[in-house]
């Protein structure tokens, strides 16, 4: 039972093989690619909502960094800008100042739900005819019933 201590296979001998120096990217494409895929099938589902074709338009990107003006119109057809009282007349006047005549301000309507609809649209016609643009209602979600 004697070894042999020769040539190549062992201890002493030569390697017969270098060690690779270069990375092997396959696997890291692979991986790559793999979540590449995930997420494109994932992304759309994250989405929430109905999904509708919107139109395509070159128009600016709506302003988002500046604060919305609130206007408020309570249960006996009263205004307010914010939390100051103010009369048809003097709106457009207001929002011009507030918004330093900048006509893609957003505008925020609040009405109270149990005012006619048409003192509404008075007033959402009142601040288009102002000459801005980007009026929107707001709502309340509703409350989730417990059972």
């Amino acid at each position: 039972m004697a070894m042999q201590m020769g040539g190549g296979g062992g201890f002493g001998g030569r390697r017969r093989h270098k060690p690779m120096s270069d990375i092997n990217v396959t696997p890291l494409v692979d991986v790559m690619l793999v979540l590449l895929i995930i997420f494109m099938v994932t992304a759309p589902l994250m989405t929430s909502g109905v999904n509708v074709d919107l139109p395509k338009t070159n128009a600016a990107p709506v302003n988002a960094d500046t604060k919305p003006i609130t206007v408020t119109i309570k249960q006996d057809g009263s205004l307010y800008m914010g939390d100051d009282p103010v009369t048809t007349d003097q709106l457009v006047a207001k929002l011009q100042a507030a918004s330093q005549n900048d006509p893609n301000h957003r505008i925020f309507v609040r009405g109270d739900q149990h005012i006619d609809y048409g003192r509404v649209m008075q007033v959402m016609g009142t601040i288009t005819s102002g000459g801005f643009t980007h009026v929107a209602l707001l709502a309340e979600q509703p409350q989730p019933s417990a059972h």
